[in-house]
């Protein structure tokens, strides 16, 4: 593509000098010959001062705030790049989310939950589903690693036209408050957003929960003033910000909501689960389902009702899809049961917010075990603030905790585990800061009819510290430390 054209089909300014483009670039490091590189501003570095090198690699334009002067190539100034980047990956890709059926979701917890479901349900509707999320990446049937939530928008594009020129129809993407705050889903289309809650988390990012919440309602401000499709907004009319933003779009934006409220479009009542899931009455368009769900949990009622109000936005017919859920698959690292022939049970979750392991606590809690066990720690540079609640959660929900290490990063984990304790007003908790040693400690603990949670890393595969990343799966340390324990007597 020329670069004029490509600038004129994202409504930019042309310039002088066009270009054959073959390629996009954020990275100087991956920028090939005939690359279009966008120099990006960032907390420390500012990305024209990898122009340079761009360009020595090939680039033949840069986009830019601003123009550092021979660079010998043409620079089209932006006065956000970021923004400019979605834009010109959408046309360079040829807009392919107008080509697929799109449900974005957003919120602090259950993003990925609702996501799963809605993958499930849309595939089991014949529109062959990619996924974009925390735990994976999902193109035509194949998982590809993902290296974050919501990619940036040209891997993100380039995703998606993947998905439109194989087998895909539709695409269920996770997409955080970083990528809404950062355009990457500027040019994306949505034909459903769905909002599941907000809680305290991210405060090292955004600062405040308003900021926060602002950064959230981002979503819905693109689905009211997008163009070429009438999206649908899906929101959780129990969360006090889920009513913010009916206040705020409803009047924009066809809105459907969710809840137990006897108002909500989709409602859940008599709603009773066990250990082999859950069962609850749904009433939503004149008309009520018994709609059986295999995961346990009143937030998982939530996510179900979240995707199957997005995927009936879609144009899937109801029914089927409340038939199709009783089928839904477990979503790793998600109150995912560690399968062992005990006579206790252990399960491991993402929760990482006090908000997310309260619900989860709750739910096991509701099980009536002999006694609940909590394995958490809190990763390192992110939020300090939310420590202390979170122990403070553990205290008040678990009968015994186990404090350790969840990804420490570059602070030191001694330092983490102070911060934690800080919020444990009594002595019903162990601190270990090896989280192998911590979950093996727990398990050890553990007595007929309990039930072990292990919170915080979910579905991931590796810790980090300073220095190193090292293999490391909850639910195989847990696998391990079961096969090893002393059968109960």
């Amino acid at each position: 593509m020329k670069l004029n054209a490509l600038l004129q089909s994202a409504g930019l300014r042309t310039v002088l000098a066009d270009p054959e483009i073959s390629g996009l670039s954020y990275d100087s490091r991956t920028t090939g010959p005939g690359s279009l590189f966008f120099a990006l501003p960032g907390g420390k570095l500012d990305g024209m001062g990898f122009a340079r090198d761009a360009v020595a690699r090939g680039a033949v334009a840069v986009v830019g705030a601003n123009d550092p002067g021979d660079l010998g190539v043409p620079v089209i100034p932006a006065e956000n790049p970021r923004a400019a980047m979605g834009a010109l990956a959408a046309a360079y890709f040829q807009n392919p989310a107008a080509a697929l059926r799109c449900v974005g979701v957003t919120g602090t917890n259950g993003k990925t939950t609702t996501a799963f479901l809605t993958q499930h349900l849309l595939d089991a509707a014949g529109l062959s589903c990619g996924l974009v999320g925390t735990v994976k990446y999902v193109v035509a049937g194949e998982d590809i690693p993902a290296p974050r939530t919501t990619p940036e928008s040209i891997d993100l594009q380039s995703l998606l036209a993947q998905m439109r020129d194989t087998q895909d129809r539709s695409v269920a993407m996770e997409v955080s408050s970083h990528a809404l705050v950062q355009h990457r889903v500027d040019g994306v289309s949505f034909d459903a957003a769905v909002f599941t809650n907000l809680t305290q988390d991210h405060l090292d990012f955004h600062q405040t929960m308003e900021a926060y919440f602002d950064a959230k309602a981002l979503l819905f401000e693109k689905l009211a003033s997008q163009t070429g499709k009438k999206g649908c907004a899906i929101i959780n009319a129990d969360d006090r910000y889920g009513h913010r933003l009916i206040e705020k779009f409803s009047k924009r934006v066809k809105t459907v909501t969710f809840g137990r409220g006897v108002n909500a479009g989709f409602r859940a009542s008599a709603i009773r689960f066990d250990a082999n899931g859950t069962i609850f009455q749904l009433d939503a368009r004149k008309k009520s389902f018994l709609v059986r769900l295999p995961l346990i949990g009143l937030f998982n009622v939530f996510n179900a009702l979240g995707a199957l109000a997005a995927t009936t936005a879609c144009g899937v017919e109801l029914r089927a899809s409340v038939a199709a859920l009783a089928h839904a698959p477990q979503v790793p690292g998600r109150l995912e049961r560690v399968p062992a022939k005990r006579n206790f049970q252990v399960y491991v979750d993402y929760a990482h917010t006090d908000d997310a392991l309260r619900n989860v606590l709750r739910t096991l809690r509701e099980l009536q075990p002999a006694r609940l066990i909590t394995v958490f720690g809190c990763g390192g540079d992110r939020d300090r603030a939310k420590r202390p609640l979170m122990a403070a959660a553990s205290e008040e929900l678990s009968d015994f905790s186990v404090i350790t290490s969840d990804n420490p990063r570059r602070e030191d984990p001694e330092a983490i585990l102070r911060d934690v304790e800080a919020g444990m007003k009594g002595a019903r908790f162990e601190t270990i800061a090896d989280r192998e040693a911590a979950i093996r400690r727990a398990i050890d603990l553990a007595q007929p009819g309990d039930i072990v949670l292990i919170a915080g890393k979910g579905h991931e595969k590796t810790q980090e510290f300073a220095d190193r990343k090292i293999v490391f799966d909850d639910v195989t340390v847990a696998e391990r430390a079961m096969a090893s324990k002393r059968t109960e007597t």
